[in-house]
């Protein structure tokens, strides 16, 4: 049997790495690219060793030159903190890793998935989100670099499968977490489970009334790959995430519930373009995605989600 050779770009992050894991367990021959800007060894490091997964430490700024038959590029600084580290570097990489991939895909006939996000939706008036909405993006501010990256990003997609037929996939994430979220990425989940475990006080900004829809990491993976798989002439955009919507507040109190924490809950200014609302409407993943659905209920996954945290921190 042929394997499929899969090129997964920023395959040693969060998401990248759990997506390394199902490839290789569906036999597919993996070829993990990052250039461990925010990825971590760490997540790769039980993978090291299989003959059917390569890791190239290289940046999507710059080609790359790999054969293939089917390209995931999640290459991107993805939590606040660190995409506004360095948010020139943070939308070189949305545009010119984009741009990147897509030629690849052009040159070796891949189909090339983009993992866009929802925050191309900016702070939305309209809930919950369909794919039709366009957005409500400040252009000029601090979260700009990724939400207008992505965006330049879907724009590059569409104009290389007009332009020259690439054969392309574009999936809008919404939040999702799950074990491999960086302790330090500035997250909501992470952050409010790092708090918690260490009675500490948990930091909700603004009033807390924000919400969130929360997709555990295993059900983001499973859409991703039916996107990739689905059939010939579906392009997206398509959201993938969990349609229930919790308050920020919400979130906080089931954490300290879950993990038996004395953490108080206090407030602090709401940072600038924070989304008051965060919603997938999940009608068209129903319909192309196999009747694709998240299985994995909050309070399951964020007990897993405490564990590996809890494991992290005895090691």
């Amino acid at each position: 049997m042929k394997r499929t050779r899969t090129l997964v770009t920023g395959g040693a992050g969060f998401l990248g790495s759990h997506l390394c894991d199902r490839l290789i367990q569906e036999g597919n021959d993996v070829i993990c690219v990052d250039n461990l800007f925010t990825g971590k060894k760490d997540n790769i490091r039980h993978l090291i060793g299989n003959p059917y997964f390569e890791f190239i430490r290289h940046d999507m700024t710059q080609p790359l030159y790999v054969e293939c038959d089917q390209i995931y590029n999640l290459a991107c600084p993805a939590s606040p903190i660190w995409y506004q580290r360095d948010p020139i570097y943070t939308i070189k990489t949305s545009f010119y890793g984009a741009m990147n991939a897509l030629g690849l895909a052009k040159r070796t006939g891949a189909r090339i998935l983009q993992a866009s996000t929802s925050e191309v939706y900016g702070d939305p008036n309209v809930n919950p989100q369909p794919e039709s909405y366009r957005g409500n993006v400040n252009t000029i501010g601090p979260r700009s670099c990724y939400d207008e990256g992505k965006r330049a990003a879907e724009t590059l997609f569409f104009d290389y499968h007009r332009q020259h037929h690439v054969d392309i996939k574009v999936m809008r994430i919404f939040n999702t977490y799950g074990p491999r979220m960086d302790v330090n990425d500035g997250r909501v989940v992470s952050n409010f489970i790092v708090q918690a475990l260490n009675d500490q006080d948990i930091t909700i900004y603004g009033e807390g009334n924000q919400t969130r829809s929360f997709c555990y990491v295993d059900d983001l993976i499973e859409g991703m790959v039916r996107l990739m798989n689905s059939r010939e002439g579906f392009t997206g955009p398509v959201n993938v995430g969990n349609p229930h919507e919790y308050s920020i507040k919400e979130l906080a109190l089931l954490v300290i519930k879950l993990t038996g924490s004395s953490s108080r809950l206090v407030y602090e200014k709401l940072p600038a373009d924070d989304p008051t609302n965060r919603r997938p409407d999940i009608s068209i993943a129903k319909k192309e995605l196999g009747s694709w659905r998240p299985t994995v209920e909050i309070e399951e996954g964020l007990t897993k989600t405490i564990e590996y945290f809890r494991t992290l921190e005895r090691s």
